[in-house]
């Protein structure tokens, strides 16, 4: 077991970190040494959405288990961050929550994208709340500060805290898109994960932020969380694979180029048949599962 924490080393880094220290972190692919003969080997990372990382590490831990020869680093520091590393070269995989091109300041074309799930996104807030659904307009009023008081919309008489995440995020950039159409939010709490999102609106009591479904997947995860509906709509895998819910991204790894050695090989076994019950199982939904699709 020791052996194998060695071989898989996960890391969530803040946005505010250097690529030089994810340069630090990153060893090159290598040459392909796949042949039928050979182990495979070599070491990669992938860095990013942190809204993909829980699928990041299963699908890293389980191929590390077929591959004892190869390394794979899978870090978080958000979408952007991700982008922007792996076109720099100081990571082999991008992972984003949204498209590269719709990120300011990345180069998409000098990138190929591989899209390996959907994801739905989520309101939350603290049970304290007492809110169950929100309109759409009542949820733009409470990330714009219009709503200061749960009490407005029905719920407790506790004032509304704002989580958000940073610019880098693609979690962010998604809710604000299809769940805020676009509007800025008010100014409020940041974090920097969605790891720290979860745990900041359980400890809050007029919290609400959103999270990606992976964050509370079963009832144990979703234990001190409340999940808005919005317009009655629950962000269930049903509704999100015929767009009934809105607020739901392709989940993307991007590389620089094609790729070749372990980066190929880890990422044939992300969208492999062996990892579907793997995606169902953490709350992302197959591509071949989605009715829906959206450019």
């Amino acid at each position: 077991m020791k052996k194998k924490s060695l071989r898989l080393m996960v890391a969530t880094l803040a946005v505010a970190m250097t690529a030089g220290i994810f340069t630090g972190c990153a060893s090159k692919d290598g040459a392909d040494k796949t042949g039928a003969n050979s182990e495979l080997s070599g070491s990669i990372t992938a860095a990013g959405s942190t809204a993909l990382q829980p699928l990041a590490e299963l699908g890293a831990q389980s191929f590390l288990d077929k591959n004892p020869g190869a390394t794979v680093n899978v870090q978080g520091g958000g979408s952007g961050t991700g982008l922007k590393l792996v076109l720099e070269g100081s990571a082999e995989i991008g992972n984003s929550d949204i498209y590269a091109k719709d990120k300011e300041g990345i180069d998409a074309a000098a990138l190929k994208d591989h899209k390996v799930c959907v994801i739905g996104i989520a309101a939350v807030t603290n049970p304290k709340v007492k809110v169950q659904s929100l309109t759409k307009a009542q949820l733009l009023d409470v990330f714009t500060g219009k709503i200061k008081n749960w009490k407005e919309v029905g719920g407790a008489d506790i004032a509304v805290t704002v989580i958000n995440r940073p610019a880098s995020s693609g979690t962010r950039a998604t809710f604000k898109k299809y769940g805020l159409d676009d509007t800025e939010e008010a100014a409020g709490l940041t974090q920097d994960s969605s790891g720290a999102v979860k745990q900041a609106v359980k400890q809050t009591a007029g919290a609400i932020s959103y999270l990606a479904l992976s964050y509370f997947s079963d009832a144990a995860n979703k234990e001190g969380l409340n999940v808005l509906k919005i317009d009655g709509v629950e962000a269930t895998v049903e509704n999100i694979s015929t767009d009934k819910y809105k607020i739901w991204a392709y989940e993307h790894m991007y590389t620089k180029g094609e790729p070749t050695g372990v980066t190929k090989a880890y990422l044939d076994y992300m969208i492999s048949n062996e990892m579907k019950a793997g995606i169902t199982k953490l709350g992302y939904i197959p591509m071949a599962d989605m009715k829906a699709k959206r450019d």
